[in-house]
């Protein structure tokens, strides 16, 4: 009897996804619950596990492009891994032990140098996940003068230290590598949001003084009630909130010849991830308080930078905020994150001379950018909008009293 290894259903608008990994090989007996791949999409990376036991025949190969529910392997459960003869209290001849290497799968890059260096990965001490032997050991074991090969502290879930790049070859000036398969779909996710949607960026500039003083006037009583910080981020998602109640058309998206209005405020904060930006959604920001909005933000952050992030995690917003200023940025115009209507981009935060009252003084000034799709967001709902958002940062009061 044989049972198929189905790609299983990831969340919504998640059609497809790649193989990025196997840690079986065809032919190997695997027992149930036991990790066999890595599939890779444009949100997450999740891994795939035997439900049965028995030999696999693999039906996909690394890198390649599979469908929700595609079967990408068969288990034929009349093949059971090896049993201990009862008489000797050993493994049969035909019951060999699997060698440490068979035992801990290796990934195609440790694969490629172990071919080009001809050092043999079971001799190293692997940094990875359950003692895997990683790119970085690899890399690391290539140069003497490294004593010892980098590993994480126990428990961590961060990359390894990137070992130095091998030496290159006299008058070479450039070097390849594969775009992987994350990268490479998020890369085709863009540029069909980039197509699909009439995509235009309007702009404006919120002067950030208020914001900053009331985070002076109030962050030690607010950490010591709320044992977490002040941050910019739940002034603007507050904003973003009333905003939206107020510009309602950008609380919508298209579903073919319809427009479907949202009445709730579930918002997605780009945060930073162990591979990139990923973009996890607050649930009602309408109801929580600024304190529950901030420890919604550090939750998510932890997550991300230790590589826990889920599709539920991702699913479900209904507008994006995106902060570019944490890296410096000035200005930019943030792709929409489909079928999300517009997305607001914030940026670095620059003491500039701006006149008031007659009066040239210096202030600490932001540039805002809102990219909204045209198809069903007029420029005049997206200017009112992004002056809402300038209104509530310039005046916090607004957000308290929702005027």
């Amino acid at each position: 009897m044989a049972t198929e290894v189905k790609i299983p259903a990831l969340g919504e608008s998640i059609t497809t996804g790649i193989i990025a990994a196997w840690h079986v090989k065809n032919g190997d007996v695997v027992k149930a619950g036991q990790l066999l791949y890595d599939l890779e999409t444009d949100k997450i990376t999740s891994e795939g596990h035997a439900e049965v036991s028995g030999k696999i025949k693999l039906l996909a190969n690394e890198g390649d492009e599979v469908n929700i529910g595609q079967a990408v392997a068969s288990i034929d459960e009349s093949v059971q891994s090896p049993r201990v003869d009862t008489q000797s209290g050993l493994p049969s001849a035909a019951d060999k032990k699997p060698s440490a290497e068979e035992e801990k799968p290796l990934s195609p890059a440790v694969r490629r140098l172990s071919e080009e260096t001809h050092i043999d990965p079971a001799m190293l001490m692997g940094s990875g996940k359950g003692g895997r032997v990683t790119k970085g050991d690899m890399l690391a074991a290539t140069h003497p003068t490294n004593h010892e090969i980098p590993r994480r502290p126990e428990g961590a879930t961060s990359a390894p230290i990137a070992a130095a790049a091998p030496k290159r070859e006299a008058g070479e000036r450039t070097s390849r590598k594969k775009m992987s398969p994350m990268r490479a779909r998020i890369a085709q996710r863009l540029v069909q949001a980039k197509e699909e949607a009439a995509m235009l960026t309007t702009f404006n500039e919120v002067d950030m003084s208020h914001v900053m003083e009331t985070r002076k006037k109030y962050q030690d009583e607010f950490t010591k009630k709320h044992n977490t910080k002040l941050g910019f981020m739940s002034f603007f998602i507050k904003a973003t909130v009333k905003a939206l109640q107020d510009v309602p058309e950008i609380n919508a998206q298209l579903d073919g010849d319809y427009i479907v209005q949202n009445h709730f405020y579930d918002i997605g904060v780009a945060v930073g991830g162990a591979k990139g930006l990923v973009v996890p959604v607050i649930r009602d920001c309408d109801h929580l308080a600024f304190h529950e909005v901030e420890q919604s933000l550090v939750n998510y952050a932890k997550k991300a930078r230790e590589g826990k992030i889920t599709i539920d995690d991702m699913q479900g917003g209904v507008f994006t905020i995106s902060n570019g200023g944490i890296y410096g940025s000035m200005l930019s115009t943030p792709i929409i994150n489909p079928p999300q209507s517009a997305i607001l981009g914030m940026h670095a935060i620059k003491e500039r001379a701006v006149v008031v009252n007659g009066n040239i003084v210096i202030r600490p000034m932001m540039y805002l950018a809102l990219s909204y799709d045209h198809r069903i967001v007029d420029g005049k709902e997206a200017v009112t909008f992004l002056n809402k958002i300038k209104e509530s940062i310039e005046d916090p009061a607004r957000i308290l009293y929702q005027i």
